[in-house]
């Protein structure tokens, strides 16, 4: 089990490349580890926060459509800006948030509950096991060689990144592409996992305000489950690297 300090260590030596702050100079991403997370099935806690983040976004969908909602706008626009394509790739908080409609899928508490946050906010936000990882994240464009581990029909398969796409890596390789696209099953969370690295992105007009009641909710949350709950975070942007 890690103690605070390497807690601490571990957030303060995250990076993030400079050739991302000149795709978005508005990029802020705000790491929150929390540990001794308990584990447990979908439970009334996680059910009340899902259909909580449905009925704060149902209105609004039936106003206007998904790609409209200003936080996906501007990620779409951020994916086309590195050569995506938003209508295949979809960012991880406009695929969920395009199944609230038919309701948000229910998998185990600690997922229903970031899920929840991610819509209820409307912030992209993933999630990856601590006890998997390995070193300190970076956030950087590929050069088109890095090997990422996925799964296609079942079977485990390796592909690479293409240039010029935004790649979160540990010190073994990949672990969620294209931003906030697709993590990778190495680093995935498991009914299992207790120890967590959360990534809540935000780009314009999302603020940092919002960015950090975001934040506060997933945290209380969680700690709201254990008094052995510890939650430690750091927000990157593009001042705090300069």
């Amino acid at each position: 089990m890690a103690g605070t300090g390497v807690t601490k260590t571990l957030l303060q030596a995250a990076r993030i490349a400079p050739e991302i702050f000149e795709l978005r100079p508005d990029y802020r991403a705000l790491l929150m580890v929390v540990e001794n997370i308990p584990t447990g099935a979908s439970d009334s806690t996680s059910e009340s926060l899902l259909r909580d983040a449905e009925s704060s976004i149902k209105p609004l969908l039936s106003s206007q459509s998904v790609t409209e909602l200003p936080h996906i706008a501007s990620w779409r626009q951020a994916y086309k800006a590195f050569g995506a394509k938003p209508q295949k790739h979809r960012n991880s908080l406009e695929a969920l948030t395009r199944r609230v409609p038919g309701g948000l899928p229910r998998i185990n508490r600690l997922t229903d509950v970031y899920n929840a946050i991610s819509v209820k906010h409307q912030i992209p936000l993933g999630g990856e096991d601590l006890d998997k990882y390995n070193g300190t994240p970076f956030l950087g464009l590929a050069k088109g060689d890095e090997a990422f581990q996925t799964f296609s029909g079942g079977e485990p398969q390796v592909e690479c990144a293409e240039p010029g796409e935004p790649i979160w890596c540990d010190d073994t390789g990949i672990t969620c592409r294209r931003w906030n696209w697709r993590q990778g099953p190495r680093t995935a969370l498991t009914d299992e996992t207790v120890r967590v690295l959360f990534v809540l992105d935000a780009l314009e007009p999302l603020s940092d305000d919002a960015l950090t009641r975001a934040a506060e909710e997933l945290a209380s949350t969680l700690q709201g489950l254990s008094p052995e709950v510890r939650v430690t975070q750091r927000l990157i942007s593009k001042s705090s690297e300069a």
